[in-house]
């Protein structure tokens, strides 16, 4: 496959093609879908940040070069960030891995390359502007992966994004995740009681009670989620004691997904430590990979394709099942921090995107054959070229996308939805 042919897309009509408004819903919780909808109108990267599934469908049509990594499956610009590694230091990297799957390397690419015109035009950048952000993430992707393609593969599996001296887009970010503590959670999430216990807010739809039989399967799954840590870790879990679950709405892409916070203490009342325990729905890429293997355990498949793509994980991560359906359980915001797009401007933009792309080809590299993928990708810019012409083209077919999306609330309707309950 030329490299000039990962250019390849035209805007397409509706005849033949998946119905963006019908997949959004998919597999969501009916009362949640005003929520989903409510985030996903506000402008057309905030569809794009919803739509994962659309451009699934999309790119599976296009041809592909063979080569396969784990992909991160939803990568856009703000589903990288900080958080902070078992060590205490602050790192850098993908941090959401709800449609990570083998697949084809291009896809991972096209979709950050997407999100990088569209974030930098909401950010009231130019067209020029965007483009040239494009290139810089495409050329930093391109020019990682020959150095890492070099690397002995255990320097490789240590490789981490710290603190650097004179990036201060990196350091806005750390700063920003310093002040994500779970002390400053417990007095954002939780109130005292009259018996000066704590319990989570009722901020509903985003944060709320769950009845009686809801907290006791959730803390049943925690029995079985704690058999997925390794020794040490699961020591440390068990000293903590559970005091309260609430459901919480997260994201964008994952509203209408069951999704439970736990707050436990640990050494006082100055120790808690908050869990998420997410539902995973099967990858919304699964239906265009008919090679992969059978996946028993969609929270098992997020936190073995996380682990597999970043250098340093959460260590409270791992996965349970209950009620019929398949978590990933992991600690919630703990020193977690992304980029503002608004922040998209001017140096920042450049310099966010060289970033983005060596933390893709990183991952990339870690998961597929790094030397096969630096040898496609080339010495010479034709490949940003091409990337660059595809993620102009299909910024628009997400714009077109998103005026539909707009069209059907204003003419009363609601997209037509497919709830499994």
């Amino acid at each position: 496959m030329p490299r000039e042919a990962q250019a390849g897309w035209s805007v397409k009509e509706d005849s033949g093609r998946l119905d963006p408004l019908d997949v959004v819903n998919r597999g969501r919780l009916a009362e949640l879908l005003p929520e989903k909808h409510k985030r996903m109108r506000a402008s057309p990267f905030a569809f794009f940040r919803g739509a994962a599934a659309v451009m699934a469908a999309d790119l599976a049509t296009a041809p592909s070069a063979g080569l396969t990594v784990q992909l991160c499956g939803d990568a856009h610009v703000r589903n990288l960030g900080a958080y902070r590694a078992l060590d205490g230091a602050l790192v850098f990297d993908l941090n959401d891995f709800d449609e990570t799957i083998p697949g084809p390397w291009e896809w991972d690419v096209k979709r950050l390359a997407t999100s990088f015109v569209l974030a930098a035009e909401e950010a009231g950048q130019s067209a020029g502007r965007c483009e040239a952000g494009v290139r810089r993430f495409v050329a930093s992707y391109r020019q990682h992966l020959r150095r890492f393609a070099t690397m002995g593969f255990a320097t490789l599996a240590r490789y981490r994004i710290t603190r650097r001296h004179g990036s201060p887009t990196l350091d806005e970010i750390f700063r920003a995740a310093e002040r994500v503590t779970p002390l400053s959670n417990l007095e954002k999430l939780t109130v005292h009681d009259q018996g000066q216990r704590y319990r989570f807010h009722d901020a509903s739809p985003v944060l709320r009670s769950v009845s009686a039989r809801q907290a006791a399967e959730v803390m049943t799954a925690l029995s079985t989620y704690r058999e997925t840590l390794i020794a040490g870790r699961r020591r440390t879990f068990e000293r903590y004691r559970p005091v309260d679950v609430a459901f919480k709405v997260v994201g964008t892409g994952s509203v209408g997904t069951r999704d439970y916070v736990v707050l436990l203490f640990g050494n006082g009342a100055a120790d808690p430590l908050f869990i998420q325990i997410k539902q995973e729905l099967p990858s919304c890429y699964l239906p265009y990979l008919p090679h992969v293997p059978p996946i028993d355990h969609e929270g098992r498949r997020v936190a073995e394709g996380q682990q597999a793509l970043q250098t340093l994980s959460d260590p409270f991560l791992g996965y349970s099942r209950f009620d019929g359906h398949d978590y990933l359980v992991r600690q919630l915001a703990d020193h977690k921090a992304a980029l503002d797009p608004a922040a998209l401007t001017g140096r920042t933009l450049g310099e966010y995107a060289a970033l983005c792309g060596e933390v893709l080809a990183k991952g990339h590299a870690r998961t597929g054959d790094a030397a096969k993928l630096a040898g496609y990708a080339g010495k010479s810019a034709k490949l940003d070229d091409a990337i660059t012409a595809f993620a102009i083209t299909y910024a628009e077919q997400v714009r077109r996308d998103y005026r539909m999306f707009k069209r059907a609330y204003r003419a009363g309707s609601s997209p037509a939805t497919s709830v499994r309950r």
